[in-house]
């Protein structure tokens, strides 16, 4: 079956969205989020398969700047939206929007792709890896207790609506984004997403609710909830159901917990998507009854092998020559020499030297955020060590101080 592939063009958004849609099942979106959808859309980075007059794929790709170790904001293109008609499965479509996707990503000078997968099993062929964990919690607030450090009490937690705190709350977000490798650094009207409240979306739930964590004065950090009412026969059974939450700093971090832990008529507060590392695990009295569940969060694609581990800083320095596998993109594909300085700086250079670690490119772009191990994805067997005591160096390199984590999807 022949199709056409070309880049969107703005009147054809519609007929984008409407394949999108029917792809991920047909429900409609809220007439709101559609409306924050176009508002937030890049037709120019967007690509889409049409057969005649019917749009039957559809791929986008957001342009974004991701925090790496060190602080730094890489460019990196969000991909997004991605999809193939029923009626045109199995046919070359998706991998034909992958090739041209990289391609395009390659020639706007991004060394990075990230995206979320709807089906983990589908990006790793076109070279993406694994980089980020979601934790997902179901606190039982019945049974578990809340240890705050030092100064909590010093912290007001007072209500706010979301529309009067979205730049507030958008502060707090901006000044922790440097902070933890795998932030999306938000672009002008992307403070929408957070507060995008369709009836839809609220599984029962309130409308979206807010409240403002306050230190001498300043706005400290937000939490946004939805509340769930439930009631058996033992009497109330409600649940908190987290959207968002951040602080600057301890204190007001255990505060807002502290206020959603004692919120009337409710039994459990629930989160699905938080830091692996999140400190909140460290303040419970039982973390068993936590329900603490992970599951793969952002995944990424080195475009730019060279400029792409460039672009971040290392733990330690290093010297080593990286033999990389990439048939999807083969100019990342062959030798490479990574060494940093203390400083953490690096040069990547490409190499005729002997390799002494052999890897794919979606294994590196597991490692590349810090969250995975090399060491652990050898142990996988998919690093091989060819020098003794490469693979420690590199593994101590690349990790970081905090797990990597992007707060919201795209």
């Amino acid at each position: 079956m022949d199709t056409e592939l070309r880049v969107l063009s703005a009147a054809e958004w519609d007929a984008w969205f409407d394949c999108l849609e029917l792809a991920f099942g047909g429900v409609p979106a809220a007439p709101e989020s559609r409306e924050m959808y176009a508002a937030l859309a890049e037709p120019q980075r967007a690509i889409a398969h049409w057969d005649g007059g019917d749009c039957v794929g559809t791929a986008g790709a957001y342009s974004f700047r991701l925090t790496v170790p060190g602080g730094a904001a890489v460019p990196a293109a969000g991909v997004t939206a991605v999809s193939v008609s029923a009626t045109h499965r199995r046919q070359g479509l998706l991998t034909s929007m992958m090739r041209r996707q990289l391609d395009d990503v390659r020639s706007w000078g991004e060394p990075l792709a990230v995206l979320t997968a709807s089906e983990p099993g589908i990006y790793g062929r076109f070279g993406y890896g694994a980089a980020t964990a979601e934790m997902k919690l179901r606190i039982d607030t019945t049974r578990v207790r809340l240890a705050p450090p030092p100064g909590t009490d010093g912290v007001r937690v007072r209500r706010s609506s979301p529309e009067q705190a979205l730049d507030a709350c958008e502060a707090v977000y901006a000044r922790l984004a440097a902070d933890r490798p795998g932030t999306l650094v938000r672009r002008p009207g992307w403070e929408r997403m957070p507060v995008n409240d369709p009836e839809s979306g609220r599984k029962g739930g309130s409308p979206l609710q807010c409240v403002l964590a306050e230190r001498d004065g300043e706005v400290t950090g937000f939490a946004t909830f939805h509340l769930r009412p439930a009631w058996d026969e033992s009497g109330p059974r409600g649940t908190v159901a987290v959207r968002d939450l951040a602080a600057l700093g301890p204190a007001s971090y255990a505060a807002l917990w502290r206020f959603l832990f004692g919120i009337d008529l409710t039994s459990a507060v629930e989160c699905h998507n938080r830091p692996a590392d999140d400190a909140v695990l460290r303040m419970v009295s039982d973390v068993r009854r936590c329900d603490v569940r992970l599951r793969d969060g952002l995944y990424v694609r080195l475009v730019e092998l060279g400029a792409a581990l460039e672009a971040r800083s290392y733990r330690v320095p290093v010297d080593v020559v990286l033999e990389v596998e990439d048939t999807f993109c083969p100019w990342n594909a062959g030798r490479w020499r990574l060494t940093t300085d203390v400083k953490g700086a690096a040069v990547c250079r490409r190499t005729e030297e002997e390799p002494e670690l052999v890897l794919s490119v979606s294994t590196l772009g597991s490692a590349y955020l810090g969250g995975v191990s090399l060491t652990t994805l050898a142990s996988a067997g998919l690093v091989r060590e060819l020098r003794t005591g490469a693979l420690a160096e590199a593994a101590l390199a690349f990790s970081a101080d905090v797990q990597p984590w992007c707060p919201h999807g795209f």
